[in-house]
């Protein structure tokens, strides 16, 4: 049986994956989706960038889970790609749902960023964006209704704090599912990884939050990572 753990991406908790679970566990599997530390029910626990990984990583091996699928959407990436090389042999997979990775040194925002001062501005927060910000990526009216009331706004730290990484992201197995409509093409650091004969991409022909606008086929991508052979 295949473990699944699957964190969202910024202002999403647990919550995100709802429509996902159901379909993992109907296979069979453990599915244990996360909110980390500073978002949703966990809104006031303090968080770093490091705090994030502890969250994972301490979900795995608190639950001594082996056989582990680790799902990472958007930001959560980041986090994500950190924990997959801290678990060990625990890890089966990782799965980047059009996730950023992380680079050694690197945080989410770059120095310049705007977010930066979005953060400053609002008390140390990238708030919740606007309902415009999810148009034209495959979300009925009601979805984004749903992500813009239930989201919470996000601890900076995490997202300006450095991703430690002691060996190359390209060694660990991996899938990386690019949403068509959020941009056709992966990124420059994802397309470098993507050399590696480690790693596979996969496309969805829908927007940046798959979980909500296509969960059934997301979570068959999901299984077919866990096949043995894949």
């Amino acid at each position: 049986m295949t473990e699944y753990v699957l964190t969202a991406g910024a202002w999403l908790g647990a919550w995100a994956w709802d429509d996902v679970v159901p379909e993992l566990r109907a296979a069979g599997h453990g599915v244990h989706a996360l909110t980390l530390s500073g978002l949703a029910e966990k809104k006031d626990v303090p968080a770093g960038q490091q705090t994030h990984v502890q969250d994972i990583v301490g979900e795995i091996e608190g639950r001594d889970l082996r056989d582990v699928v680790l799902i990472g959407h958007s930001y959560s990436g980041i986090p994500v790609g950190q924990a997959a090389e801290r678990i060990g042999d625990r890890l089966a997979r990782v799965v980047f749902v059009d996730s950023n990775v992380p680079a050694d040194g690197e945080s989410f925002f770059s120095p310049r960023s705007d977010g930066r001062a979005a953060i400053a501005a609002n008390g140390g927060f990238w708030p919740v964006p606007g309902a415009d910000e999810f148009a034209d990526q495959g979300l009925s009216a009601e979805q984004i209704a749903r992500i813009t009331a239930e989201g919470t706004p996000h601890p900076g730290a995490t997202l300006t704090e450095p991703a430690v990484l002691t060996r190359p992201l390209g060694e660990l197995p991996a899938t990386y599912i690019k949403c068509l409509l959020d941009w056709p093409e992966p990124s420059p650091d994802v397309a470098e990884l993507l050399k590696s004969d480690r790693w596979r991409l996969v496309t969805m022909d829908t927007g940046h939050w798959p979980m909500f606008s296509q969960p059934r086929a997301l979570a068959r991508i999901l299984l077919d990572a866990a096949a043995p052979g894949y």
